[in-house]
């Protein structure tokens, strides 16, 4: 953990980056495995994860865009099978 010194002299942590960076990694692979299991959850959890680290300047950008496109695929899979299935849930 970095620390930083205030103008005041206090040291207080930096974690923004490194939490960023972390919801990047999260978002992907939760992206990657709403593909299979529950995405009409895990797609828009992805997917908030996702710009969550992108508006907190994530150093993993290329992670955070995967995962947002996972997301978004996630959903394109539930709206895809559910019209195959003319049902509102779906199964493999």
């Amino acid at each position: 953990m970095q620390l930083t010194a205030p103008a005041d002299g206090r040291t207080a942590p930096r974690t923004a980056p490194r939490d960023a960076d972390g919801m990047a990694v999260a978002s992907f692979i939760l992206g990657l495995l709403g593909l299979l299991v529950l995405n009409v959850f895990l797609g828009p959890i992805a997917i908030v994860l996702a710009a969550v680290s992108l508006c907190r300047g994530t150093t993993r950008r290329g992670r955070a865009y995967l995962g947002l496109a996972l997301g978004v695929a996630d959903l394109a899979v539930l709206v895809i099978a559910m019209q195959l299935s003319s049902t509102i849930s779906w199964s493999l």
